[in-house]
């Protein structure tokens, strides 16, 4: 599984400042008067954008590798442990109920888990992950 949660983007020079799209994920667009701004940008817009894929029950696309010298924007840890676990419950099939089944808890605790918006501990997430069948690790780089 792909570990890396850094999202490569484009950046286009326009006049007044820079607009910032990401081949990775379309619904995620944004702009800054300065490179700096539309950096800064582009943290909220891509965590934005995720809403849509976790709203839908879809996997979010995973990040492509940056091309050299091109800006990536990574998402936070407690989101990408989030998008590995929609990504895998999608992959197999998983309903939240299914999820909750196999947990041992409500359904509504395993849609909070699902949630974004939601502060969930990555123990939880790692929990999910594992009555999967599946693990979370960290490493560093």
């Amino acid at each position: 599984m792909q570990t890396n949660n850094a999202y490569p983007i484009e950046l286009i020079e326009d006049t007044g400042g820079y607009v910032v799209t990401f081949p990775d994920i379309p619904e995620a667009m944004t702009q800054g008067d300065t490179l700096a701004e539309a950096l800064e940008m582009a943290q909220d817009v891509l965590l934005s954008a995720m809403d849509f894929y976790f709203e839908d029950k879809r996997a979010v696309p995973m990040p492509s590798k940056a091309k050299s010298g091109q800006y990536t924007v990574a998402l936070p840890m407690s989101a990408w442990a989030k998008v590995l676990l929609l990504n895998e419950v999608c992959a197999q099939q998983l309903r939240p109920i299914d999820v909750a089944h196999l947990m041992g808890t409500r359904p509504q605790y395993v849609n909070r888990i699902l949630d974004l918006h939601h502060n969930t501990k990555i123990d939880t997430v790692a929990a999910a992950l594992k009555a999967i069948g599946k693990d979370l690790t960290l490493g560093f780089a």
